[in-house]
């Protein structure tokens, strides 16, 4: 403890005060730098915990076959979709996803979108994952082969894309 002597001129008594409540400025200003710092800090966490994290649009489970028919084969393909942005609209969550479906021949020739469509579905609770389905018709013009069959899936929320591909083979 510090401790300053100040002698009084009149009566001659001695009075003793304790500096220890007495702080420089510097650690004053240290204080309230800190105390705005922690604020600012539990801000910015209260704020970060309760905004919306963006999921990563993912394509999965791929899945892709043919069986042959009398003039052809028909292909069906379908791939799942999980990550994408749900509005709320009222009570009920919507999600629209748009799919472009590229299909590789045996031979090397890519025919890009030789299927295309729009996924748009509402429901009162939230969506895990969808399931996008192609189905075609290849007549007898294709070769048998591996065929590769490409989802390219856009959330139109989000603007996010996301691409999977599965193979088949047309067998006579």
């Amino acid at each position: 403890m510090i401790l300053r002597k100040i002698i009084n001129s009149k009566d001659c008594t001695i009075k003793i005060n304790r500096l220890e409540n007495i702080q420089p400025d510097f650690i004053r200003n240290y204080k309230l730098i800190m105390k705005k710092q922690f604020l600012i800090i539990i801000v910015l966490f209260a704020f970060s915990a309760c905004s919306k994290k963006q999921e990563t649009l993912e394509t999965f489970s791929a899945e892709s076959f043919a069986y042959s028919m009398d003039n052809g084969w028909e292909m069906n393909a379908s791939v799942r979709v999980k990550g994408f942005e749900q509005d709320e609209i009222g009570k009920d969550l919507k999600a629209k996803l748009s799919y472009s479906v590229d299909l590789e021949t045996s031979d090397g020739k890519l025919i890009e979108g030789i299927d295309k469509g729009i996924v748009d579905k509402t429901q009162n609770e939230k969506m895990i994952d969808l399931q996008i389905n192609s189905q075609l018709i290849l007549d007898s013009t294709y070769k048998t082969g591996t065929y590769k069959v490409t989802f390219i899936v856009k959330d139109e929320f989000t603007n996010q894309k996301s691409i999977l591909w599965s193979f088949f083979e047309l067998t006579k």
